[in-house]
């Protein structure tokens, strides 16, 4: 199965990379899609090494080739796959925004979608993140979590945290299925 790897800006992204490996070891093609904000905590050039396949960051990144690589990969893909996904990513797709190749890949795939959030409690349970999470799923997309309890990158306790990567990659492939 092809799957796109979209990570972004939460201090779960490295948590990516076990993601990949774990996809990689069940006999997956991954190809990696990072936000700027994600790079800043995992690096593309690890997770390359992991997916064995280029990490796509910035629409730059495709002056390679006179195919748009993220056309490419939307079509190719058998599932996208973002985790983690911020309360920012969330907004991007839930309002048709692409500001970047991850979101640009989301409007542009048929793939089925399955997002995996992380980000703080408060964040988590605010309103405008709420609908935001109720109109993607009104849109064909599937969540895995985030954990309900659980300390979180900012000292406090409560919902937000990045759902375990086992079950992550067991939902992928139940969700593809």
């Amino acid at each position: 199965m092809t799957i796109i790897l979209g990570i972004t800006g939460s201090i779960a992204a490295y948590k990516a990379a076990n993601i990949v490996s774990l996809l990689k070891k069940r006999g997956h093609e991954v190809h990696c899609v990072m936000t700027e904000a994600a790079t800043e905590f995992i690096t593309p050039l690890t997770l390359q090494v992991i997916s064995q396949n280029p990490v796509l960051v910035s629409l730059q990144d495709e002056k390679q080739s006179w195919k748009p690589g993220h056309i490419d990969l939307a079509d190719r893909a058998d599932l996208m796959l973002v985790a983690p996904a911020t309360a920012n990513t969330l907004g991007n797709f839930a309002h048709g925004l692409a500001p970047d190749p991850l979101s640009s890949i989301y409007l542009a795939t048929k793939a089925k979608v399955l997002i995996a959030p992380a980000m703080n409690g408060k964040m988590w349970l605010h309103p405008a993140t709420q609908r935001n999470v109720e109109q993607l799923k009104a849109d064909g997309c599937e969540f895995i979590g985030p954990e309900d309890e659980g300390m979180l990158a900012c000292g406090y306790s409560g919902p937000g945290r990045l759902y375990n990567e086992e079950l992550i990659v067991q939902a992928a492939e139940a969700t593809a299925s």
